[in-house]
């Protein structure tokens, strides 16, 4: 819940804490842990909960609990960079796919954070913490830090002030040790994470320019951190994103290696 004491929550507000009651690991709810997830008198969860119900934002089974409803699928795929961008990347994240039958990755930056928009992950590829729609902190993943890279100032400058979410040894935590690695990976046209959000993982990721040539996503390759060496697969990412850009439109200029 994001209000203060100052303004009391409007209708809305109570229609967005119902629905982000809702966690990758608690899909399905009743009436009474919605209502005590949002933080909300029960008889006023009844009433919403009814009401999304109704519109199809909200699914209600046989045993009385509630999902999330197909609906707000439909809604949030007009979002920027949704499907669009996910059919444009599908058959370069596909290709990148088999030739390493590992964890792929595309991922878009919203403040601190990047949201996976989708990934492809085979039965033998490495245990991955992300799924499509979920998030992590931008500075501990390849995506994020390629987005970061390319990101303005304002937002950089927001991450760096911190704190910096460690997820293990590895993760970066300190600011100045951050605004190198933004730098490298501005330079290099590529970034590689190395066990910062699970230490038997590592990923390299490239960034997606648009027809404006910004940056609006990244792809990744998660793979095992044991026995790899992550050179070997940053051609084929950046071959990738290279293809994703160009179908969206991206420009060519001179003095970027493509």
């Amino acid at each position: 819940m994001r209000h203060s004491a100052q303004r009391p929550p409007s209708v809305v507000d109570r229609v967005l804490d119902l629905l982000g009651a809702f966690t990758a690991e608690r899909p399905r709810l009743t009436l009474s842990e919605l209502s005590r997830r949002a933080g909300l008198p029960l008889s006023t969860t009844h009433r919403l909960a009814g009401e999304l119900t109704r519109r199809g934002a909200l699914l209600r089974d046989e045993s009385g609990g509630y999902r999330v409803g197909l609906w707000l699928w439909e809604v949030a795929s007009l979002a920027p960079h949704g499907a669009e961008l996910r059919e444009s990347a599908m058959p370069f994240l596909e290709d990148l796919y088999e030739a390493t039958h590992q964890n792929v990755q595309l991922a878009v930056l919203d403040g601190a954070e990047v949201v996976f928009v989708e990934r492809i992950s085979g039965r033998g590829a490495v245990n991955v913490l992300t799924r499509v729609g979920g998030r992590l902190p931008a500075h501990a993943t390849g995506v994020g830090q390629v987005l970061l890279a390319h990101a303005p100032a304002e937002v950089q400058e927001e991450v760096l002030a911190g704190p910096l979410k460690t997820f293990t040894p590895k993760t970066i935590s300190v600011p100045a040790q951050l605004r190198r690695v933004l730098a490298d990976v501005r330079r290099d046209g590529y970034a590689i994470s190395d066990g910062q959000v699970e230490l038997i993982a590592l990923s390299v990721a490239a960034p997606v320019h648009d027809a404006t040539d910004e940056v609006v996503a990244a792809i990744s390759v998660v793979v095992p951190a044991e026995g790899t060496d992550p050179r070997t697969l940053v051609p084929a990412v950046r071959a990738a994103a290279r293809g994703i850009s160009r179908v969206l439109g991206a420009p060519r200029p001179r003095g970027r290696e493509w």
